[in-house]
């Protein structure tokens, strides 16, 4: 499952999932709202992306399985696994964060603040966003470690998304922090036998964040990784090194 932000998609996890095809059923979905899944012109909330995976996980799978998700998504998919741990033998997670962890209130930063008044929304998601520019920039400075590793089948995936129509809708509302919760108050709760992979150079969320949310449940949170000079995305920058840590923990989470 993909993470959140300007034309992000299942395209983010394309060069990890073929290592697996071969021995596992794999599904790689865009969710509402991304990528070229339906895209309601509306403002997106939480409990839309709750519903969204543990209905997609109903419905494409026969018994527990073993999500893998990154950023928010993961932090999404850490809920659903409370509230519904029949759905799932082990999680596999990048930078799970909620993104307003220990208290952090994302919805007050400028940037959000400033994408909460109308038109300018739209005008700085048109302009600054969805243009190859844009995308290249945001990729380069903020979500990779190595602006070297990006190259333009990234940009052209991540702005063939962003182009959709109606994306900003969903786009705009993970910007706004309407999305965004607090994760350290629910993985206490988490009982799915859980591996975290948290690259040294995210720059929203660092690692000393997923240590924090990792100690908390030490009994469902079994390994966490740090990867050195990585960002947000290892399954985009380093995809090889997340292939070996994905075999390496599958059979001791499962």
């Amino acid at each position: 499952l993909h993470g959140f932000g300007g034309g992000s998609s299942a395209y983010e996890w394309s060069k990890v999932y073929p290592a697996f095809a071969a021995e596992y059923r794999v599904i790689a979905p865009d969710l509402i709202g991304w990528g070229r899944s339906e895209h309601p012109a509306r403002s997106y909330k939480i409990d839309d992306y709750l519903t969204t995976i543990r209905e997609f996980l109903q419905q494409t799978c026969t018994g527990p399985v073993t999500t893998i998700a990154s950023s928010l998504t993961a932090a999404f998919t850490i809920r659903v696994a409370i509230a519904h741990p029949d759905l799932f033998k082990s999680l596999i997670l990048t930078t799970p964060a909620g993104l307003s962890d220990f208290g952090e209130d994302y919805s007050r930063s400028f940037f959000a603040q400033l994408v909460s008044v109308p038109i300018i929304d739209r005008v700085l998601y048109s302009t600054g966003v969805a243009t190859s520019g844009g995308i290249r920039g945001f990729l380069e400075q903020r979500q990779f470690a190595q602006s070297n590793r990006v190259y333009q089948e990234i940009v052209d995936a991540y702005l063939e998304s962003a182009q959709q129509p109606n994306a900003e809708y969903a786009a705009l509302s993970f910007v706004r922090g309407d999305l965004c919760f607090d994760l350290s108050l629910y993985i206490q709760q988490l009982t799915t036998p859980t591996a975290i992979i948290w690259g040294q150079k995210s720059q929203f969320t660092g690692p000393s964040i997923g240590r924090r949310l990792a100690e908390i449940n030490p009994q469902a949170i079994r390994f966490f990784q740090q990867l050195e000079d990585v960002g947000l995305t290892p399954q985009l920058e380093l995809p090889a090194v997340t292939i070996g840590l994905i075999r390496r923990f599958l059979p001791l989470l499962n």
